[in-house]
């Protein structure tokens, strides 16, 4: 009868790969359950996962991604910062399977899994055009990002598709953070035209709208429509609760950690970019 060594632990699985995960953790409000599905989803395949906080930083990205390399990680997923395409081509100039996730980029070299931003920023647009706003202003995105630079071209369409004719002045840069937001709106709220609606580009921003808009003694609802892009916990317990669309960030999770144990398993095959379609979540701050 052969005698098992009492180091060896029957109910772990054996580990098939080891995933770098990428990411900056406190970047967006939807980060710990992206990650929770990451390594649920890993996990279920028998791999580890190694994370790595970027910071949400170009600097700290390449910092933390050469530190995984070092780690000899199998494969890495990422959601890029800002300014971080150095660090994907270095990624894919040295053959690492990799997958972005959440932000995608422009580019054709990289499997990639993220949420279609373009004729759903159309249908929020639509969706308020079809309330009779004709001056909808625009809180945009980090511009270094490619996912807001889609939901920019999203928000021109659905103007395109209203009969309606873009107006510069009807779109401020709120950097993908509150304050500026903030800013962003006073600006939209101080010019002219002054927008009846605003499309606000991510749920990092939804505060900053708010905020403002509440220390000018403006009702959301009633006198400023107000939408966005993400899922907040808050903003379905505030009064009015914020018409939004739903990004399914398990799905993204599961999803990005499918897409890297095919390129694992079979590097030469062609990358591949997977698109999912986020939910539509009715509330009163758009006014119906």
């Amino acid at each position: 009868m052969t005698a098992l060594s009492p180091e060896l632990r029957l109910w772990d699985p054996p580990v098939t790969y080891r995933i770098g995960v990428a990411m900056g953790v406190h970047a967006n409000p939807y980060s710990g359950e992206l990650l929770r599905a990451i390594r649920a989803a890993a996990a279920q395949a028998g791999c580890d996962v190694v994370l790595a906080d970027t910071s949400d930083t170009a600097s700290e990205e390449a910092a933390v991604v050469r530190e995984l390399r070092a780690d000899l990680v199998d494969g890495v997923l990422l959601v890029p910062s800002a300014g971080g395409e150095a660090v994907v081509n270095g990624l894919v100039r040295m053959g690492v399977p990799t997958v972005l996730v959440d932000r995608v980029a422009a580019r054709n070299d990289v499997d990639q899994v993220g949420t279609e931003n373009v004729h759903a920023v159309a249908s929020l647009v639509r969706h308020l055009t079809s309330r009779r706003h004709r001056k909808i202003g625009l809180v945009s995105g980090d511009e270094g990002l490619e996912v807001s630079r889609e939901r920019v071209r999203g928000y021109r369409l659905g103007l395109e598709q209203a009969g309606l004719r873009f107006n510069h002045e009807l779109v401020a840069c709120g950097f993908s953070d509150s304050g500026g937001a903030t800013r962003a709106t006073a600006k939209l709220l101080d010019g002219w035209p002054s927008p009846t609606a605003l499309v606000v580009a991510d749920e990092s921003m939804l505060v900053g709208v708010q905020y403002e808009a509440h220390r000018r003694g403006i009702r959301i609802g009633s006198e400023l429509a107000v939408v966005g892009y993400g899922d907040m916990d808050w903003a379905r317990r505030v009064s009015p609760a914020v018409t939004t669309l739903v990004q399914p960030v398990a799905d993204l999770g599961r999803r990005a950690v499918q897409l890297l144990m095919s390129r694992m398993a079979d590097p030469d095959r062609p990358p591949e970019s997977v698109w999912l379609t986020p939910k539509f979540l009715h509330g009163a701050s758009c006014g119906c």
